[in-house]
């Protein structure tokens, strides 16, 4: 697929977090219907609170028994993000508004076709007068178990690394702001009119004409693209920093390497530089506080792993060639 955009496509993109999208994603990473990759030491951490969901409230199947990939998944249950900074009760506030004659339509629309018949308690929260708010329980759970506790380490990553995207889209252009989203994507440039490359299988062109493209970095899901109704022109793709907030350390690394040579506070930090943040963005990551983060960062800087740089009242920090080197990315 190719999404052909022009340069008055950069000042209308915009950038959202979705925390409703966080809880279905990481809902669907526990129940292995995506890759868990990197992930697979948060999953299996979180695998007692998933079993633990699945037994109590026979709601949580049922909305798994709804999610697929290559296929239609109903709208109300997972709304697209709007740009304008919801919280995660806001999110949910807009499902559980969903008219029941509307939620009917798009479960139907999205239990057709050739796939396995959902079982029978699932078929029955589906026929309920109340599968709306049976529904968005489930998400509410999900959510409360699987991602709120560790929520401002997540929003600091996904806000970290909007930051990070929307300065390169505005001082470099499409070419270097979906460069690294994802493999699958590519840019191919073409004047006044460049492209957007999704190796998806689908041949169509879509054009954005002028509506931006709406970026929402994501901690649990995998990339999307959003070309059709009710969503708008949007990319949701992998944030940077996840595998060092809650996956496994580089294998092709010895074990405390890092940590037994700077400290481990000072290593923490470094790895957490996957992607230029702030003080208070890497404080909110790793759970520390502001002035043990600035300590270590002064260290590290004047060791020559980190450099600062300013972008109006922000300081950004980011590793150097050798602190990428030491953190196993060179």
């Amino acid at each position: 697929m190719r999404i052909e955009v022009t340069p008055a496509d950069v000042a209308a993109s915009r950038y959202a977090i979705s925390p409703l999208g966080e809880a279905v994603a990481a809902l669907r990473l526990c129940a292995g219907q995506n890759p868990a990759s990197v992930l697979a030491p948060w999953v299996a951490r979180a695998r007692p609170g998933y079993q633990r969901l699945r037994r109590e409230l026979p709601a949580v199947g049922a909305l798994l028994a709804l999610l697929r990939r290559g296929g239609y998944n109903a709208d109300f249950i997972q709304p697209p993000p709007d740009g304008t900074g919801r919280d995660f009760a806001e999110e949910l506030a807009v499902v559980r508004a969903t008219p029941l004659a509307q939620a009917r339509d798009e479960l139907a629309r999205n239990l057709a076709g050739p796939r396995g018949t959902p079982p029978a308690y699932a078929r029955r929260i589906y026929d309920s007068p109340h599968v709306v708010d049976l529904l968005a329980d489930a998400i509410e759970a999900a959510w409360a178990t699987l991602v709120e506790p560790d929520w401002p380490r997540l929003r600091a990553v996904l806000e970290r690394d909007l930051l990070h995207r929307a300065g390169r889209l505005l001082a470099y252009g499409w070419g270097a702001a979906v460069a690294d989203l994802d493999p699958r994507l590519r840019w191919a440039p073409g004047g006044a009119v460049g492209a957007i490359e999704v190796a998806d299988g689908d041949p169509g062109v879509r054009r954005l004409d002028g509506r931006g493209l709406l970026f929402v970095p994501t901690v649990f899901g995998t990339m999307i693209t959003y070309v059709d109704p009710p969503w708008p022109f949007a990319v949701v793709y992998r944030a940077s920093g996840v595998a060092e907030l809650l996956g496994s350390p580089d294998p092709g690394r010895p074990e405390d390497a890092l940590d037994r040579l700077v400290g481990q506070g000072r290593a923490a930090v470094l790895r957490a530089l996957a992607a230029p943040a702030t003080t208070s963005q890497l404080a909110a990551q790793l759970g520390a506080s502001l002035g043990g983060v600035g300590g270590h960062l002064a260290v590290l800087r004047d060791a020559g792993l980190v450099a600062r740089a300013r972008t109006g009242r922000t300081v950004l920090y980011r590793r150097t060639p050798l602190g990428e080197a030491l953190a196993g990315r060179g």
